[in-house]
C-alpha cells in the first residue's frame, strides 16, 4: 500500500494549504474550551462537561455540540478549497461528456477556424509517438472543433481534475505494459467521476457494467461499489483492456471492443467485408461507439496541444498530496470518522467513492480500507480502539438501523404489481424508466398486473418491514373481509386495519381506480376467501 502513497493523490494547491505552527512547545489547543496545561496533557480544563473515554493510553474527548477532540491530533494541512470545487465540478460532468459522444458530429461547426494542415501535422506526430492509428479526417476535426466550442469549459476542468488521478493510471498502465495514452480514456468513459453511472448501468471511472465488474473481482453490495474504487478499478481496465488487445491485436479496435463488446466489434468487421482499420468499419459500429475513438483522440489531441489551442489550467504544484490506509475492523460512518479526525465528510467521499452509503462496513471474510491524508492515519491508529468503542456507544443510541447488507444481482425479473408504474420501478431499483422500456421492448409506459420485466439494477432493493402494531389498537388478524360502506375509500379502509397499505387492498381485490361500490366485499388478505 505504501507504494502508491507517493503518487496517488496530488497535493491541493500547496500555496493555500498552510499548516498552522504551534506557538509554544507546551500549549495546545486540542478544541474549543479544551486547554492542554502541559505538554503531556495530562491536566486539562474543561469550560464545558465533557465525555471522557480512555482505551489503554489513548483518550479523546466529546464535546456537548458533539465535536470531538483527539490528543493525538497533529495540526495538519487542509485541502485547499479551490482545488477540491475543481473535483466536485468534474463529478457533474459525466452526462456532459457522455451526450457528447453520441452529438459531436450532430452538425458542422464553423465558428472556429482550425489550420488544417498545422492539425494533420499535429495529428501526424501523435501517430508516430503512440501505438494508435492516427490520421487525419473531416470526422476527426468536427469532433476536436466540437470540443473547442462546446466543451471548452469540461476540457479545462478535465486539465486541472487530470492531475489528480493520472499518475495513478500511469502507474497502472505501466505494470500492465499498455500505453500510457489510454489514461485520457478515462475522460470519455466518466468524465474523471469515480461515481458516475450511464444510463444503461455502467459505473466508475472506467465504466463498468456489472458483469464486467465481476468478472474482475469487482464486488458490488448495497453498501460498497468497487466499480468507484480508483484503484481496484483501474487495475481491472487495465486487465480487460489487454485481454481485448490479445484477441485483436490493434489498440483502436480494443478501446471500440471496451465501449461496445468484442461482439460487436467482430459483427462490424463482417458487414465491413473483413476490413480490420477502425476506420473503415466505423460505420458499422453502434452509434456511440463510432463517436468514440473519435471522441478518444480529440481528448488526446487537446491534452497534448492545450496550451496552442489557448485551453487554461490551474496546475497543481508537486509533491503530491500524500495518503494512506488502515483497515476498518469495525462498521463505522463517515460522520464518525469526520467528528474523530478533522477530515470533512466531502473530503473522505472524494477519497473513498467506493462506500455507496458514506458508511464502511465490517464483514467477515472483506477487507475494507479507509483511505486518510497521511498527516491523519497516526491519530487514527493512535486512538483505534477508543474510536470503536465511542462509534459502538454511538450506534446503540441510533433511531434509525443501519441498512441491511443485500448483494446487487445482476439481472431481475420483476413481477409487475397491482398499483405498479414504471416510474416507481425505476426508482426501486436505481434506474431510469427509459431503461426499463429498452430493456424489454417496452414501446408505452402501460403495464398490466402479472407482467414480467428484465431490470438490471444499479441498487439492491431492500424491502421495507411493515410497521408492528401498535399495542392499543384492536386485533384484527382475525378478520379477513371487509364491507364498503358510504364514504369509504381505500386510503379509510387501510387506515383501520394496521400493516394492510392501500397497496395490498388493491392487489388483493384486483382494483386499479379508487372509485368502491357500498357493499363490495373487500379481501383483507392474500387468502382465497
Amino acid at each position: 500500500m505504501k507504494a502508491f502513497i507517493k503518487w496517488w493523490l496530488p497535493c491541493f494547491l500547496m500555496g493555500c494549504a498552510q499548516f498552522v505552527m504551534a506557538q509554544e512547545a507546551d500549549s495546545l489547543i486540542v478544541q474549543k474550551g479544551i486547554k492542554a496545561q502541559n505538554s503531556s496533557l495530562q491536566t486539562i480544563t474543561l469550560k464545558d462537561t465533557l465525555i471522557n473515554m480512555s482505551e489503554g493510553n489513548a483518550t479523546f474527548f466529546v464535546n456537548p455540540d458533539k465535536t470531538v477532540a483527539l490528543t493525538d491530533h497533529p495540526l495538519a494541512a487542509k485541502y485547499d478549497s479551490i482545488w477540491m470545487n475543481e473535483l466536485y465540478t468534474s463529478a457533474q460532468s459525466f452526462e456532459s461528456m457522455y451526450d457528447e459522444v453520441l452529438n459531436a458530429e450532430s452538425s458542422l461547426l464553423d465558428s472556429i477556424t482550425i489550420d488544417t494542415e498545422v492539425l494533420k501535422q499535429r495529428l501526424e506526430a501523435l501517430d508516430q509517438k503512440t501505438p494508435f492509428n492516427i490520421s487525419y479526417n473531416p470526422s476527426l476535426e468536427s469532433v476536436i472543433k466540437s470540443f473547442l466550442i462546446r466543451k471548452r469549459d469540461l476540457m479545462e476542468r478535465m486539465l486541472v481534475a487530470s492531475q489528480f488521478y493520472f499518475p495513478l493510471f500511469e502507474q497502472e498502465l505501466d505494470n500492465y505494459n499498455i500505453p500510457l495514452e489510454i489514461k485520457y480514456l478515462a475522460i470519455v468513459e466518466s468524465a474523471l467521476n469515480p461515481r458516475a453511472k450511464s444510463r444503461v448501468g455502467a459505473t466508475g471511472l472506467w465504466q463498468f457494467m456489472y458483469s464486467t465488474g465481476k468478472m474482475y473481482d469487482l464486488d458490488v453490495s448495497s453498501y460498497v461499489d468497487e466499480r468507484s474504487d480508483p484503484i481496484k478499478s483501474t487495475k481491472a481496465a487495465c486487465q480487460y483492456l489487454s485481454k481485448l488487445y490479445d484477441i485483436f491485436g490493434d489498440w483502436d479496435l480494443a478501446l471500440a471492443a471496451y465501449n461496445s463488446g468484442p461482439g460487436n466489434v467482430n459483427k462490424a468487421i463482417r458487414r465491413s467485408g473483413g476490413y480490420t482499420n477502425y476506420w473503415n468499419i466505423r460505420r458499422n459500429l453502434p452509434r456511440e461507439t463510432a463517436g468514440y475513438v473519435p471522441a478518444f483522440l480529440a481528448t488526446m489531441y487537446l491534452f497534448e496541444y492545450a496550451e496552442e489551442h489557448g485551453l487554461k489550467s490551474t496546475k497543481v504544484p508537486r509533491p503530491y498530496f500524500e495518503t494512506d490506509t488502515v483497515h476498518i475492523k469495525r462498521l463505522i460512518t463517515f460522520d464518525q470518522i469526520s467528528k474523530l479526525v478533522d477530515v470533512s465528510v466531502e473530503e473522505l467521499t472524494v477519497l473513498n467513492p467506493s462506500y455507496k452509503l458514506n458508511i464502511i462496513p465490517n464483514i467477515p471474510g472483506k477487507d475494507y480500507v479507509l483511505r486518510l491524508p497521511k498527516s491523519e492515519i497516526g491519530k487514527f491508529v493512535t486512538n483505534e480502539e477508543a474510536i470503536y468503542a465511542f462509534v459502538e456507544e454511538e450506534l446503540k443510541t441510533q433511531e434509525v438501523p443501519l441498512p441491511e447488507l443485500v448483494k446487487a444481482e445482476e439481472r431481475i425479473r420483476y413481477r409487475v404489481r397491482s398499483g405498479d408504474y414504471l416510474g416507481r420501478i425505476a426508482e426501486r431499483y436505481g434506474v431510469r424508466v427509459s431503461q426499463i422500456k429498452d430493456w424489454n421492448g417496452l414501446r408505452s409506459n402501460d403495464l398490466r398486473v402479472g407482467q414480467r420485466l428484465t431490470i438490471f439494477p444499479r441498487k439492491p432493493y431492500i424491502a421495507k418491514a411493515t410497521p408492528a402494531k401498535p399495542s392499543n389498537t384492536l386485533n384484527n388478524s382475525n378478520i379477513k373481509v371487509h364491507t364498503v360502506q358510504e364514504g369509504d375509500s381505500l386510503w379509510t379502509i387501510s387506515k383501520k386495519y394496521p400493516g394492510i397499505t392501500i397497496e395490498n387492498l388493491r392487489e388483493w381485490n384486483g382494483i386499479s381506480g379508487n372509485n368502491l361500490m357500498p357493499g363490495t366485499k373487500l379481501k383483507l388478505c392474500a387468502c382465497s376467501s
